[in-house]
């Protein structure tokens, strides 16, 4: 779903996370409160004074999307379900959650959080407004709060539309497996209204712009793609983690992987390695005790003139916990983890002995037949 990240802050120990595409959507938003909403609504103001209130503005819409979000990682916590972090993209903002509610209960707390929380910030910020109106405080300051207030109004309004993964399709969810008994089927339903409601914005997208707004079409176009597709790749990631849940991670590794002797030189390494096998990973051993991993980068590294002199154990990286993972351990944690740290392999171990690979394209594609069999 994301891009390239920043690290913004930390808040009550979760990791606020902007992705770079938002900052198009703060230049956006900027752009239209400066050159439109505001000087429509309070005319006769300098062309400064527009732009430092739609800055001021962009900041009250991080603030609020971060206030929403970290609501829900709030309840998450107080449920025991653990939040990776918030991170804030081109469409929004997001809770990242490593698993899902373990009960109906739980899920529907959750959703409403989100929408709760940014009705009382709408609160907060109409009531600065009315106050700031009536003792007299300049139309830029009181604007602004206005503003936000029906910023969040609008946040919470839109979010509660029962359309998955949207907070009101949570909701939905929520009253369909506490119906049903079942995650999967209700998720299955509630997945399936958010790709309708999806083909809805695409269609009022496309008419928008076949009607000459160009601007506001080309957004429901690009939410709506966005919704269908958040909510067909929820069903796939639910689906995805009951196949995996207690599945040990040696029935889905690579036996017996290609590994590199640590005394074996970098050229006869490029040589008989690289070229032979065509990788670009390989764990370095010696005997069968497992001491790190080496990549093409590594080699990138070297002198020519060094190769010979060099062996592969001295540029290896280091054994650490994220390129390794027991053999018995818990499939879907696996795949957790590469999530979390961005990397498409993990070593597979057993009492410091190099047992196996799993790797995210085998276990990716393990998982697509598997959907397509239970599909069919």
């Amino acid at each position: 779903m994301f891009g390239r990240q920043v690290t913004l802050f930390e808040i009550f120990g979760f990791r606020v996370k902007v992705d770079l595409s938002w900052a198009f959507l703060a230049l956006l938003i900027a752009w239209s409160l400066a050159q439109g909403l505001f000087p429509s609504l309070y005319q006769g103001l300098t062309v400064a004074t527009y732009w430092w209130m739609a800055v001021v503005g962009v900041v009250g819409v991080l603030v609020s999307l971060v206030f929403h979000e970290l609501s829900h990682s709030l309840v998450a916590r107080r449920f025991g379900l653990e939040i990776r972090g918030i991170t804030l993209f081109l469409f929004g903002g997001v809770a990242e959650m490593q698993e899902e509610p373990m009960s109906a209960k739980v899920e529907f707390w959750m959703a409403v959080a989100g929408p709760l929380a940014s009705l009382f910030l709408a609160g907060v910020f109409y009531g600065l407004a009315a106050l700031g109106q009536s003792y007299g405080a300049p139309p830029p300051v009181w604007g602004i709060a206005s503003y936000l207030g029906f910023l969040n109004l609008l946040l919470a309004g839109f979010n509660l539309i029962p359309a998955f993964p949207m907070d009101g399709g949570r909701v939905l969810r929520a009253a369909l497996w506490y119906r049903w008994g079942d995650l999967k089927r209700a998720t299955r339903a509630a997945s399936r209204a958010g790709s309708l409601f999806g083909l809805a914005l695409v269609g009022l997208g496309l008419f928008n712009l076949l009607s000459g707004n160009f601007v506001g079409g080309f957004w429901w176009f690009l939410i709506g793609l966005f919704i269908r597709q958040a909510a067909a790749s929820s069903l796939v990631q639910l689906q995805s983690r009951q196949m995996l849940t207690g599945e040990p991670v040696r029935r889905f590794m690579t036996d017996d992987p290609v590994a590199v002797p640590h005394d074996t030189t970098v050229r006869a390494f490029v040589e008989d390695y690289l070229f032979h096998h065509g990788h670009d990973f390989y764990p370095v051993v010696a005997g069968d005790r497992l001491l790190g991993s080496i990549e093409t980068r590594q080699i990138k590294a070297v002198p020519r003139a060094l190769w010979d002199e060099t062996t592969v154990g001295e540029i290896a990286r280091p054994l650490d916990a994220t390129i390794t993972i027991e053999a018995g351990g818990d499939a879907v944690q696996a795949l957790a983890r590469m999530q979390r740290d961005g990397v498409s392999r993990l070593i597979v171990v057993e009492r410091g002995r190099l047992v196996g690979l799993l790797t995210l394209k085998d276990l990716m594609k393990l998982l697509a037949l598997r959907l397509e069999l239970e599909q069919e």
